[in-house]
């Protein structure tokens, strides 16, 4: 990759990465399915083909046939932000704990007190990473192991899946056991000559977050091996109607299994309609008792039967609600103010703050709310330099129209 095919900056990206939003919302979306068309990806684009082109150039989107797709890295980034990741990335554990002998071996060989603070710093930022990290993977792990057993069709994959998860389950188990052991065991002398009141927060937030999360793998356990049991019991049934299937196809049922003296000992009563018997009213009871004529006087009135039930009138409108009422809301025309900054030639935030052609009283809370109105809404439009001012303690950047 040359050095004009990456991005300069953070921000550089980050406004790249909102302008395309609609089209990356869209791959994103179509990620698991190899869908989306040059023509539809070119309509989402803000500057159509443009667009496509420097998105390619720059690594984020790539070709595949006549399919465009999101790169492996920003599909891993956007899956790993909303935790909706299907990977069980055990090997960053391992290479976090790797990491963190490694921390504690430079602070115990280091005689430079600042050198020293760092890389203690370090074991507190890996330990930390650690923790989340295998939460997140259980999380995953989990919610995998889920959609495996509902949603894969295929019995034979379905199994070969659920193990391989388990695989995984095992790896993450393996792994807070090694992390346990370094804080415990391998490095005991490290935590205790070192500890002070933040690692020995961390370490015991780390300590019983890796419990929980056992805790979990335990029960992730029990799971994967009831859902194997019943792969197994549903692929024998399936096997064994497809079996009947085919006897009864060849007309060879009757002859060549017991289906009828199986059928003949049972009593499937769950498998006829449930019988209703409807009670009528006594029409002696009606005529003759009291309770039966409480219960006319109740139809009559309405109490029973909603169809009989007059709804409650509301009162009549008066003559000062009849009359026609004007409410004039006073607003300010964004796209107004925009047309004039755009002739003006000044920067942004003083055209905002000085221009006289307000249709009402503005504060100066409303004139900054403008300013980033006009500057979110227009940014195509508009020029942001790198150079930056205050005002009343508000720090801003100066930016101009752009000259076509």
């Amino acid at each position: 990759m040359n050095t004009s095919s990456h991005f300069h900056s953070l921000e550089e990206l980050i406004r790249a990465l909102g302008r395309e939003r609609k089209l990356l919302d869209g791959l994103f979306q179509d990620r698991k399915r190899l869908s989306f068309r040059y023509d539809l990806a070119r309509d989402l684009a803000a500057k159509k083909d443009e667009s496509l082109e420097f998105l390619r150039r720059f690594g984020v989107i790539r070709d595949n046939g006549d399919f465009i797709e999101l790169e492996d890295v920003y599909l891993k980034f956007f899956e790993d932000v909303l935790e909706v990741n299907e990977e069980i990335n055990v090997a960053s554990v391992k290479e976090s704990i790797g990491s963190l002998n490694a921390a504690i071996d430079y602070y115990q060989n280091e005689s430079d007190p600042k050198r020293k603070y760092g890389y203690l710093n370090d074991v507190k930022r890996i330990l930390k990473n650690i923790s989340l990290t295998t939460l997140r993977n259980v999380i995953d792990l989990k919610r995998n192991i889920d959609n495996t057993y509902k949603n894969e069709p295929n019995f034979a994959i379905k199994k070969m899946k659920l193990v391989h998860l388990d695989e995984k389950r095992k790896d993450i188990a393996a792994l807070i056991n090694e992390c346990e052991k370094v804080i415990n065991e391998k490095q005991y002398t490290f935590f205790i000559e070192a500890m002070d009141v933040q690692l020995k927060e961390i370490v015991i937030d780390v300590k019983l977050q890796l419990k929980e999360v056992y805790h979990n793998l335990l029960e992730l356990d029990r799971q994967v091996i009831h859902y194997l049991s019943l792969i197994k019991y549903q692929s024998q049934l399936f096997e064994k109607v497809q079996k009947l299937k085919y006897l009864r196809d060849q007309m060879l049922l009757d002859t060549n299994t017991d289906i009828k003296a199986k059928m003949a000992v049972r009593n499937p009563v769950w498998m006829e309609p449930r019988p209703r018997y409807t009670l009528k009213v006594s029409l002696s009871m009606l005529r003759t008792s009291d309770v039966g004529l409480k219960i006319l006087q109740d139809v009559a009135k309405g109490k029973v039967n909603d169809r009989f039930r007059k709804g409650n009138l509301a009162d009549p409108f008066t003559e000062d609600e009849l009359k026609e009422q004007q409410h004039v809301l006073q607003m300010v025309d964004v796209h107004e103010v925009k047309n004039a900054f755009m002739a003006s030639g000044d920067n942004l935030f003083h055209f905002v703050m000085n221009y006289s052609g307000y249709r009402k009283q503005m504060t100066e809370e409303e004139k900054l709310v403008l300013f980033c109105q006009i500057a979110a809404q227009y940014l195509d439009n508009l020029s942001i330099s790198e150079e930056y001012r205050c005002h009343n303690g508000i720090e801003y950047p100066l930016i101009y129209p752009k000259i076509a």
